[in-house]
């Protein structure tokens, strides 16, 4: 039997996988360990060490440097379709470079130290992977960081969120970062952003209120979604639906009763999206009673605007 492993001390990787990482010897793992372990479904911890030396990377010009040795053109051609980067698209400007999430991680564990202006200088980019790999460390970051720490971090990335700019960045970042600061009381922030014209602003307020959540606080997620009843972005749509699944998660009675109330008025992928979660006759009440609602204003509407015979 033969397991192949390379001098990384990992199955199944190319050479190309860690270009800016030096490599130690080829690590010797007995063949009756390799076979005793794979029989029982699990891999020998003798693969799971750490067989590769990593290099720190310490400017925002080794993260871009680190990113471009490990770009895939194929990838990044299917990312900037999924991510609909083309004139009035939802990542319209957006680069990518062609590369899967955990690679980008990986790649952010080396650049745990970056300055915060590098940071800045990354998220300023149009490369989507630069903006992501800072978030990880800043989102790192503020995971170890002491409460005071952590109110200077928040306000840094509240001032530098122009960078933050698509959904996948927003649902990164808002959660781990704002979201503490909702629970420790300063929930001006949340009225603000909600009143933004920018769509990736109002995204962050909703997602940032899953901390609240997490607490046991449904109150401001349901005054939210209430508010953005009628935006205009389908990412928003989606954001409050999951906010509010996620609050169902806690109170299903709450949500069932505050879905009732506003059935008629919500647009239809947010009330899919805050349904998943109940049971299938449920489900399709609270689908007939929106429908049903939603037809009658219509049928109100063209009466009162149909013009009066002579």
């Amino acid at each position: 039997m033969f397991f192949p492993v390379d001098l990384r001390g990992r199955p199944g990787t190319s050479a190309r996988s860690y270009p800016h990482e030096t490599t130690t010897s080829k690590p010797v793992v007995p063949r009756d360990v390799l076979v005793t372990w794979y029989a029982v479904g699990r891999r020998p911890p003798a693969l799971h060490a750490p067989y590769r030396c990593r290099v720190a990377l310490t400017s925002a010009h080794d993260v871009r440097d680190a990113l471009a040795e490990l770009a895939d053109p194929a990838r990044a051609e299917t990312l900037q379709r999924f991510f609909d980067t083309g004139p009035g698209g939802d990542g319209d400007g957006d680069v990518f470079l062609g590369m899967p999430v955990p690679v980008q991680r990986r790649v952010a564990r080396q650049a745990r130290g970056l300055p915060l202006e590098a940071l800045a200088e990354l998220l300023a980019s149009r490369v989507h992977e630069h903006r992501f790999v800072a978030l990880v460390v800043l989102v790192d970051r503020f995971d170890r960081a002491t409460p005071v720490e952590q109110a200077a971090l928040a306000r840094w990335y509240f001032e530098h969120r122009e960078g933050v700019n698509h959904w996948d960045l927003v649902d990164l970042s808002a959660p781990r970062i704002l979201g503490p600061r909702l629970v420790a009381g300063k929930r001006d922030v949340v009225a603000g952003l909600a009143a933004s014209e920018r769509v990736w602003d109002r995204r962050i307020a909703v997602l940032a209120t899953g901390a609240l959540i997490r607490e046991g606080e449904l109150e401001p997620t349901f005054a939210l979604a209430e508010r953005l009843l009628e935006d205009p972005h389908h990412l928003v749509h989606k954001a409050v639906g999951w906010m509010l699944r996620e609050a169902g998660k806690r109170d299903e009675a709450a949500l069932v009763r505050w879905l009732r109330a506003h059935a008629a008025v919500m647009p239809r992928v947010t009330l899919r999206y805050a349904i998943e979660r109940l049971a299938p006759a449920l489900r399709q009440e609270l689908l007939a009673s929106g429908r049903t609602q939603q037809l009658a204003r219509r049928s109100v509407r063209r009466k009162t605007t149909r013009p009066q015979a002579a």
